[in-house]
């Protein structure tokens, strides 16, 4: 039987939030994750839980970048945070030519030839970095613009000189959940699945106790500055290995130490990767933007039989479908509450495929388990059970045997709610 843990003192949250947010945005990072207060609907009353309209906690003591957005609700958290990069970090990030958060002065291109880089190269542009990705089977260059010239004028430049060519931004992507304070509830554990790999492209994961305790996370870095343990990655990695026990998690951090975390570059590298070691699903729990570099690595990684899995993201249901979940062939997630009835900052895409529970507990990385939701929660669920069914049936049969395990199918949550009975920590 569950007990009912003991309810906060007012106002004891207030240390909690302040040092789970500095520790969360140490460097004002792209990330979304937050306190929040409240409860978990249909759960037992949860320290730090979340309510129906996820809000921070209104605690005016906390200042900087943690304070911002300690206050907004779920489906802003990701606007005020480009926000926030925009302004902080303007030596590093700049806008593209829709205000959405680029790295500064970088243009990214697929396929260059020789005779054009060297064009382009008399223009006054630099060879950043040339990535050889034999895992996708196509090289990426990032080209430095020339002095003066913004990354909105150096893709215009470029696309002009090079009409033909594939050229885009280096577009920063985010986190897309929230994280909370409070020992959640606990339940039975699973029966080991043995011989499991599932992937995912978050931050560095912390070897939680008790959730992470018999996992196995193989972690490599892809971001500048190396890598760097967030919360969000230790939730995703716990909620994987509840719905896969015993998988081998693949960690690739695309965020690290730095503000330009979570490049659309970071993000290729990382794929890469992964399709070289031939990870048969993937969980990308990661909006943004489209972009032309990261659509020919999701497209490449798809072509080798590789399962993405995305969330739609909270940015509410008017808002416009987010990637790489609205990238054809991807597998796209919605949260479910604990009436299963879809959050209400989740994203309405037409496209989505699968929903799980968005408000969960999950691994934090000082041990125990937080209180989570969004979207990103909901992702790996997904991903951990499609890939049981793939070491079951195969890969190009998981996603069909899942739709048979999915529940209450329709429109709203694609081929049904999988993993419902996933939500309490383990």
């Amino acid at each position: 039987m569950l007990k009912r843990p003991k309810k906060l003192r007012r106002g004891a949250l207030a240390p909690i939030l302040a040092a789970v947010l500095t520790a969360t945005l140490p460097c004002g990072g792209p990330s979304s994750a937050q306190i929040l207060g409240g409860r978990l609907p249909g759960l037992p009353s949860l320290p730090g839980g979340l309510p129906d309209t996820p809000r921070a906690a209104p605690l005016g003591s906390i200042t900087g970048p943690a304070g911002e957005l300690a206050g907004a609700t779920l489906s802003n958290v990701r606007r005020l945070t480009a926000q926030r990069l925009l302004r902080d970090h303007r030596d590093v990030v700049e806008a593209d030519d829709q205000g959405r958060p680029v790295v500064r002065g970088d243009v990214m291109a697929l396929g260059i030839a020789p005779e054009t880089l060297a064009r382009l190269q008399q223009a006054g542009f630099t060879v950043r970095s040339r990535d050889t990705l034999p895992g996708l089977g196509f090289e990426a260059v990032t080209l430095g613009a020339p002095k003066g010239l913004s990354a909105a004028e150096a893709v215009r430049r470029v696309r002009a000189l090079d009409p033909g060519g594939q050229y885009d931004f280096d577009h920063l992507y985010q986190e897309g959940g929230a994280t909370g304070a409070g020992a959640g509830p606990t339940a039975g554990e699973h029966a080991d699945e043995g011989g499991l790999r599932v992937g995912m492209v978050d931050g560095s994961a912390a070897q939680s106790r008790p959730a992470l305790a018999g996992a196995r996370l193989v972690q490599r870095a892809f971001a500048p500055g190396g890598a760097r343990t967030t919360a969000h990655a230790t939730a995703v990695a716990s909620l994987i290995a509840r719905a896969a026990p015993g998988a081998e998690i693949d960690v690739a951090d695309v965020y690290g130490p730095t503000p330009t975390g979570g490049s659309a570059l970071a993000l290729v590298r990382a794929l890469d990767w992964l399709a070289q070691t031939g990870t048969p699903v993937i969980n990308i729990s990661l909006v943004g933007p489209p972009n032309t570099v990261l659509a020919a690595a999701v497209k490449a990684a798809l072509g080798r039989g590789l399962l993405l899995v995305a969330p739609v993201g909270n940015d509410g249901p008017a808002a416009p479908p987010l990637y790489p979940a609205a990238y054809p062939g991807v597998i796209a997630v919605t949260g479910v509450d604990g009436r299963r009835r879809v959050l209400p900052e989740a994203g309405r895409a037409g496209h989505v495929d699968f929903a799980a529970p968005g408000e969960v507990s999950a691994a934090a990385p000082g041990g125990g388990f937080a209180n989570v939701r969004g979207t990103s929660f909901a992702a790996p669920l997904v991903a951990g059970r499609l890939a049981v069914q793939a070491a079951r049936v195969g890969p190009t049969q998981a996603v069909q045997a899942l739709s048979r395990e999915a529940a209450d199918p329709n429109p709203a949550v694609g081929r049904g709610v999988v993993g419902f009975d996933l939500r309490l920590a383990r």
